[in-house]
């Protein structure tokens, strides 16, 4: 017997946007999974985060990372930003971000613009963010999930999230 499939998303209105880039934008931290080089297999870390002005999250990582090796032989990531409170932790609102890392080329108006908006976020930060071995990637938004709580699922297209124009300079 094959059961029927009913659709659960919700209609994304203005104020669903709202509170989605709202959760990204207000986060200092996510969960970022990849690809490992070689075997396929995921691989999830935590980052910390941050987002360019046009809205797209921006995070920083160590050459020395599995996480950094599997982003520059495989583009394809997810970004998990939620908050987590008291009770159940599947009724906090939570975002899923489907995307493409690119790495931040040093000394260009982007990694200035990433370096200082990173610290803004992470004062802490300043004691490698200028280490060689550290690099600045933007995360390519390409779809989003939001699940803002219990019965409140959105598909949301990356446009509505990020502000500058699909393949914008930089793009990957």
């Amino acid at each position: 017997m094959k059961l029927p499939v009913r659709n659960v998303l919700g209609t994304v209105s203005p104020e669903v946007i709202a509170e989605a880039k709202a959760l990204i934008e207000g986060a200092n931290h996510a969960a970022l999974a990849t690809l490992e080089p070689g075997s396929g297999d995921p691989l999830a870390t935590r980052v910390g985060l941050a987002t360019l002005a046009d809205g797209t999250p921006l995070i920083i990582v160590s050459a020395l990372t599995p996480h950094s090796a599997a982003l520059k032989a495989d583009p394809r990531c997810s970004l998990l930003i939620g908050k987590i409170g008291k009770g159940d932790p599947l009724a906090h609102p939570r975002v899923m971000l489907s995307c493409r890392a690119a790495m931040v080329e040093p000394k260009t108006d982007t990694a200035i613009e990433a370096r200082r908006r990173y610290l803004q976020k992470h004062p802490k930060a300043r004691i490698y963010v200028d280490l060689p071995d550290f690099r600045f990637f933007r995360l390519v938004v390409l779809r989003a999930r939001f699940n803002a709580g219990f019965g409140r699922a959105y598909e949301i297209e990356a446009e509505a999230l990020v502000n500058a124009p699909r393949g914008s300079t930089g793009s990957p």
